[in-house]
């Protein structure tokens, strides 16, 4: 897959009226979650990704602490200087589309490094255990 692949795919899946849009869109998602994933996920991630996508999401310094998923969202929304609603419609778009990339096995990976509430950001049910 192309950068522009990329790009085309997170247009198609997020309704962007330009491919600059969808790429500015990409490009703040992954520069969040590169703080987030660590350690063999960032580099499987990264290596399944387009060169310019990978070096964004491994071009980010980790947290010592990861955001709650409403906090990411809400990093997102200040990257992209962009209300709430519309940062988690982009945040959603751009990381369903890269569950589909990474797989299953690598998804779940990645969200057991997460808190809680990601798996949905992700496009994927977070079940809770029963009470």
């Amino acid at each position: 897959m192309t950068w522009h692949d990329l790009v085309r795919r997170i247009r198609a899946a997020g309704r962007y009226a330009t491919d600059e849009e969808a790429e500015d869109v990409l490009r703040a998602v992954l520069a969040v979650l590169g703080g987030h994933v660590t350690g063999e996920e960032r580099c499987e991630l990264a290596a399944l990704l387009p060169p310019e996508a990978g070096a964004v999401l491994a071009g980010s310094i980790p947290l010592t602490q990861p955001l709650t998923a409403p906090g990411f969202v809400e990093a997102v929304a200040a990257a992209l200087d962009t209300a709430p609603p519309s940062a988690r419609w982009a945040t959603g778009t751009v990381l369903t589309e890269l569950a589909g990339t990474a797989g299953e096995e690598l998804t779940g990976r990645i969200l057991a490094q997460l808190p809680r509430g990601y798996a949905l950001l992700f496009g994927r049910v977070e079940l809770a255990p029963a009470a």
